[in-house]
């Protein structure tokens, strides 16, 4: 089968057809977007066992939230595949950081920090692989800060570079005020991150035993409240999420039995009046509905 890309269709085509089902999908995202008063809303989705994608204002600039510590990973696994850096490299954890518009030292706020088993550690080491897996699997700020500082920005960009993934920027670390009220932000777009979780899915990040790396760390994701939630319980998720106080993002590879796996990318922005609800999970539950119930032309 051809690969399709659909963002909307005017005109009805025949009933249980692939597009019939993405007309279905377009109509059911609109309504969620109504129903949870989201501002904006920008999906990307990728199937591998078909090879349709179908998106949603995926070109769409949004805060990046925790799902720019995607690219910090990249960029980790970059400098490993090259040997330029090792995975049992110590790292001595601070909290004292150097902004990238003032050049004047921060701190994060640890209370606020989603894991303690980094902030537990201030002034003793921890290895590089241990705060990847923490910066994915319990979205730390610190050990995002940490990596960032040992990796660069720099090398961070052009490891997205080197992949061709374009819709994601990262300017700086985690709660850099002075560079925030200068309007100096990460942004991702759909697309952009679907293209960064297909390369490691498809163990073309570097290596496959990069990509398998990176692929492992991303299974063990324990913020489930995104696609997962909109899934059967037997569904396998390798995603990070992004969350702060007007936005709520998860990026997913989702593994089904018996299938392929598929890329799924969910960027929701509300106002700060609006709870955060569960966007992400239904979209997650539509997507998932509308491939099982398909047929292929």
């Amino acid at each position: 089968m051809t690969s399709k890309t659909r963002s909307a269709v005017e005109t009805l085509p025949p009933a249980g057809s692939v597009a019939a089902s993405e007309v279905s999908l377009y109509r059911s995202v609109l309504q969620i977007k109504k129903d949870h008063d989201l501002e904006e809303l920008g999906i990307s989705f990728w199937d591998a066992q078909t090879t349709i994608q179908w998106s949603y204002n995926a070109d769409h600039y949004f805060h990046a939230a925790s799902t720019m510590k995607l690219a910090v990973l990249l960029g980790v696994f970059r400098q490993v595949d090259r040997g330029e850096l090792a995975l049992d490299s110590p790292v001595h954890v601070r909290n004292r950081f150097t902004s990238i518009v003032n050049q004047e030292p921060f701190m994060l706020d640890l209370g606020g920090d989603a894991d303690p088993d980094v902030y537990g550690h201030l002034g003793k080491t921890l290895t590089v692989r241990e705060l990847a897996y923490w910066m994915i699997t319990k979205s730390s700020n610190l050990a995002t800060n940490l990596l960032v500082d040992v990796v660069g920005i720099g090398m961070i960009q052009r490891a997205l570079d080197d992949l061709e993934i374009d819709g994601v920027r990262v300017l700086r670390g985690v709660e850099d005020q002075a560079a925030f009220d200068a309007g100096i932000n990460n942004e991702v777009t759909a697309n952009g991150l679907l293209k960064m979780l297909r390369v490691i899915a498809e163990g073309r990040a570097y290596s496959e035993a990069a990509s398998h790396e990176m692929l492992t760390i991303l299974l063990d994701q324990q913020f489930r409240s995104g696609i997962p939630a909109g899934l059967p319980k037997a569904a396998r998720v390798a995603h990070k999420t992004g969350n702060i106080s007007t936005v709520h993002h998860d990026a997913g590879i989702v593994f089904l039995e018996g299938r392929e796996p598929y890329v799924l990318v969910i960027l929701t922005q509300f106002s700060a009046e609006t709870a955060r609800g569960t966007a992400v999970a239904d979209v997650s539950r539509d997507i998932f509905n509308t491939i099982a119930g398909m047929t292929y032309e």
